[in-house]
């Protein structure tokens, strides 16, 4: 039994080793009714208001663990029974209020929501639109803006209260990037997953390839060596390092920024998805660049014809991003750490207690996309290592404000440097949504990680 950072992540975790369990046996059909009642034996609630209302949360946790709703385009839902115990997201009046002459709040307000009532504003939350005119009149700082926590993280805006007084996502704006699944304290949004999907295929008797991203170092408690020992034990037939595929990333994507001279990194699908849907004028500086999932996925099918590859990583993006046309049916299926968590935990498998098999591919420049400032690096090696005279004037973006930041001045001619390295998730892939442990020592665990591959180059590691 591992540890959790959350109880949600446990609940998370309860649900897909069950579904996993019952897929593999073949008894999904007449088992998967009776999951609720078995993580939610009762008598007593635990975390709801009875256990009634925990099983139907549970059972709707399952239908997202088996592919979620088919009518809902995007990758992460909601759950409407459990997106309900949150404060609505509305307009405060705070202590700091004087009940100033001026009444600023009064006179911006356009719904006539405020009064002022025995020298204190008030606010009617019946008319209030939460347009935030108050927030900004108001001399004092006396009038706060209350957001639910799905919306307050949402880096993408792509969050907002429904009719119904739930959370509510609007595709058109929401870029995947799982802020949300990790955030709600209720856990009241989850991304679809395709765990079920995985098992089919490693169970029809196709040759089957994991294919491991580099900040899975320090995640399982386990080696790289043992992880690849796990896999096989799962019913794998190989694994591969992702960083192999950044290593051809940044080989390839460092001769696009020598050819243009201004270039955006292709590796992170949360961060292209928001430049096409914000900054749609600046998508040309996007790379032409497959990932680093795409390009060790089509060198796998390359080198052995007619295998299956799944990706493995902390990206909930990466669920949407194989999907694409553009991909070519390169990459078969997409796992996150906590269904393989899951996987190993429903088979029996201790990873950490396995004979390592090796697994050694990549340079330590590829393994170092897994942070923010590890794709610059690369590039700027892929680019010295070939003898180019071109300099890299990398601008790293950590998180999606600062990518916004970047991408504005890109637009009017005023960024200072030639690549925009886009990261969605602050820290870079070792701070993914679907992350098992989101600890500061996950950038130490992937440089750690980088440091074994023993100076090898990017040239030597493609070779």
């Amino acid at each position: 039994m591992r540890d959790f950072e959350t109880k949600v992540q446990e609940l998370k975790h309860d649900v897909l080793r069950e579904v996993s369990r019952l897929a593999w046996e073949d008894r999904l059909a007449a088992g998967i009714l009776s999951v609720p009642e078995q993580l939610i034996p009762g008598p007593n609630a635990s975390m709801r208001c009875c256990i009634y209302k925990e099983r139907a949360i549970i059972g709707d946790r399952i239908k997202l663990a088996m592919g979620g709703d088919p009518m809902v385009p995007g990758i992460v839902e909601v759950i409407p029974t459990a997106c309900d115990e949150c404060p609505v997201t509305e307009m405060a009046v705070g202590p700091s209020c004087r009940g100033c002459i001026a009444t600023r709040c009064v006179h911006a307000c356009p719904k006539d929501a405020i009064t002022v009532v025995n020298h204190r504003a008030q606010i009617d939350n019946t008319k209030c639109i939460v347009c935030g005119k108050c927030l900004s009149a108001c001399p004092y700082g006396a009038i706060t803006k209350n957001l639910r926590p799905c919306e307050r993280g949402c880096p993408a805006g792509a969050i907002s209260m429904g009719p119904d007084k739930k959370a509510s996502i609007d595709d058109s704006k929401c870029i995947s990037c799982g802020t949300c699944v990790y955030t709600c304290p209720f856990g009241a949004i989850m991304d679809k997953s395709w765990i079920v999907s995985a098992i089919k295929l490693l169970k029809s008797g196709e040759r089957v390839y994991a294919q491991l991203a580099p900040s899975v170092a320090g995640q399982f408690g386990a080696t790289l060596g043992q992880l690849a020992a796990g896999l096989k034990q799962l019913g794998f037939y190989g694994v591969e390092e992702t960083a192999l595929g950044a290593d051809l990333t940044a080989h390839v994507e460092a001769g696009e920024l020598e050819e243009k001279g201004l270039l955006a990194s292709s590796c992170c699908p949360a961060f292209v998805d928001y430049v096409h849907k914000f900054h749609p004028k600046e998508a040309a500086m996007v790379s032409e660049t497959p990932s680093p999932m795409v390009m060790a996925a089509r060198r796998i099918k390359e080198r052995e014809p007619g295998v299956k590859v799944i990706f493995i990583g902390p990206c909930v993006a990466k669920k949407g991003e194989f999907q694409l046309e553009k991909t070519g049916g390169a990459v078969d299926c997409v796992l996150t750490f906590e269904e393989l968590a899951a996987l190993f935990e429903a088979r029996g498998i201790e990873v950490d207690q396995l004979k390592a098999d090796p697994l050694d591919h990549a340079s330590g420049y590829g393994r170092s996309f897994a942070r923010s400032g590890g794709v610059s690096a690369a590039v700027a090696e892929a680019l010295k290592e070939r003898n180019s005279e071109f300099k890299v004037k990398a601008v790293p973006c950590s998180g999606i404000a600062e990518c916004k930041v970047a991408l504005l001045k890109a637009g009017k001619g005023m960024l200072d440097g030639n690549f925009i390295e886009g990261m969605a998730c602050e820290g870079g892939c070792i701070a993914g949504a679907a992350c098992l442990i989101r600890s500061p020592k996950n950038k130490a665990e992937v440089e750690k990680h980088a440091k074994e591959a023993a100076g090898r180059t990017i040239e030597e590691a493609i070779k």
